[in-house]
């Protein structure tokens, strides 16, 4: 199986998202139309902790989702071969997440993304984030694309 990745370079000339919503570092093991994993290096000097919790920061469980959209974006990009950033991938649903663990700062957020359906410009995807080998988030989304 031919598999792709995209450095940090790469995703911004893909997706419109720049600092501080930019919240994936590299994608990986692209296989176009099915799967790719983003990654995501926590830092405690991330935007929202001072506020989310001060005493004990942990990253927001939307923002783990709007990571794993972000993944899913490059690997729809990647798919169509599409280098336009003002091309937009738009969230429509949101179902079944779950969140089973804090992540925190100094995790690696593995984003692991697969194609569930692609119908015309709406893709359904499965999506998981793991730290370490466990499973700390998932969920299902739709987005639909926008050129």
């Amino acid at each position: 199986m031919n598999t792709d990745s995209c450095d940090i370079d790469e995703i911004k000339r893909l997706i419109p998202h720049r600092y501080p919503f930019l919240l994936i570092d590299k994608v990986i093991d692209i296989v176009k139309n099915q799967s790719a994993t983003g990654v995501k290096n926590v830092t405690v000097n991330e935007p929202y902790f001072p506020g989310h919790f001060p005493s004990s920061s942990v990253v927001p469980g939307v923002l783990q989702i709007e990571s794993m959209a972000q993944t899913a974006a490059v690997l729809v990009a990647k798919s169509l071969n599409i280098s336009d950033p003002n091309a937009l991938v738009l969230l429509t649903t949101i179902d079944n997440a779950k969140f089973r663990k804090p992540v925190i700062p100094g995790d690696v957020m593995k984003l692991v993304i697969s194609v569930k359906r692609i119908r015309n410009k709406l893709w359904k995807f499965g999506g998981q984030v793991i730290v370490d080998t466990q499973r700390v988030s998932e969920c299902e989304f739709s987005a639909m694309m926008r050129i």
